[in-house]
């Protein structure tokens, strides 16, 4: 029989293997620069890579993310330049080639230091976010989208507030980072709609001109959202409503936004979280024969937090992001971005379930 100090001994030795181990594991998230593979020695702190039952990289891979760092319904992860050094190089590792910086600025928040925005009663930024990503984007190989600034103002009223400020903000991010930096390779137009509403075609084409004139033609894009049964409120308990847009409604407004913004816009990411997965194929369908029609490519905005769950927001289950990546390739997508990495999918996500929704993707895709 064991003596208790031999028992302690034994304990203590598991327990430092255990420790030694998972410290391993945390060293490879941490480093940001070793990734291992699916199944290998250190994957992911699990026995082996998951067996999995349906076919593998069936989806559109994740090449796009947003850079989330002025928002009003997702916690702050309050990252210094350190993290998110780390992030990129997560992010690279799994094929990711172009960083959207989701908007400069709302209301009174802003990513840099902008002379205009705070003239306007912005608040001073801690440090220059844009520079930071501009700089971190051209370390890895990246593209780089900036984001323009959204008032928060709703439209009609909002497109003057919006044409106003940005006509300040685009010609500062040109010559600041555009002129600057090579990974500055094109813009975001950020406002978000769902249907046409008073103002909004004319603001995509006044600020889609002024973007692509300063920057000698760089693209620009757009990430709108369908107004389906999942879209309601974030601040609110309900996750359906039954007054969702029927298909020829979202049709027939989307084709008269294309027809007016097209020779602006080179590029629209439809969110794809607002719709149910087997209305995908329908959506997507739509939405791409509409953007063919007029010369605009089609990429998908697969989201990446779960938009079914009653807490607002968590990762996303990876079977439904899966099978919106499979339903986006099917339907003959260009590319698909997400919303976005750093919370929802990241090893270092203040999430735990973002390191794992990482490590399933990468078994999914083999990388």
């Amino acid at each position: 029989m064991e003596n208790r100090r031999s028992f302690l001994k034994k304990g203590a030795l598991a327990g430092a293997a255990v420790m030694a181990g998972a410290a391993t594991l945390e060293g490879c998230r941490q480093t940001g620069h070793v990734v291992p593979k699916p199944g290998g020695p250190a994957y992911a702190g699990s026995i082996g890579a998951s067996k999995l039952i349906v076919p593998k990289a069936a989806g559109l891979p994740i090449t796009g993310t947003f850079l989330d760092e002025i928002s009003h319904d997702i916690p702050h992860q309050n990252w210094g330049e350190a993290e998110w050094d780390r992030d990129f190089a997560y992010m690279k590792a799994i094929g990711i080639t172009d960083v959207i910086d989701i908007r400069c600025g709302h209301r009174k928040f802003i990513t840099y230091p902008s002379p205009h925005l705070l003239k306007t009663g912005c608040y001073m930024p801690s440090v220059d976010l844009i520079d930071m990503f501009c700089r971190l984007a051209e370390k890895y190989g990246m593209k780089f989208w900036f984001g323009l600034y959204d008032s928060g103002v709703p439209y009609p009223d909002g497109a003057v507030a919006d044409m106003e400020n940005n006509k300040y903000v685009i010609e500062e991010a040109w010559e600041r980072y555009g002129s600057k930096y090579k990974s500055f390779a094109g813009w975001y137009l950020s406002k978000e709609f769902s249907k046409k509403k008073d103002g909004m075609i004319d603001a995509y084409r006044a600020l889609g001109k002024q973007c692509k004139e300063i920057s000698g033609g760089l693209p620009t894009f757009i990430s709108p959202w369908i107004n389906g049964k999942k879209a309601v409120s974030a601040f609110g308990s309900k996750l359906t409503k039954d007054n969702g847009t029927t298909v020829s409604d979202h049709e027939r407004d989307w084709n008269e936004i294309f027809d007016g913004i097209h020779d602006y816009v080179d590029a629209c990411a439809f969110q794809d979280g607002h719709v149910d997965y087997d209305e995908l194929d329908t959506f997507l369908t739509i939405n791409k024969s509409l953007a063919d029609k007029y010369g605009i490519e089609s990429w998908t905005n697969a989201e990446s937090f779960d938009r079914d769950m009653p807490i607002k927001f968590f990762p996303i289950k990876f079977d439904k992001l899966r099978l919106k990546l499979e339903a986006a390739k099917r339907c003959g997508y260009n590319k698909a971005i997400t919303f976005e990495f750093s919370h929802f999918m990241s090893p270092q996500s203040a999430y735990l379930q973002a390191g794992h929704l990482y490590d399933r993707y990468r078994e999914y895709f083999g990388i």
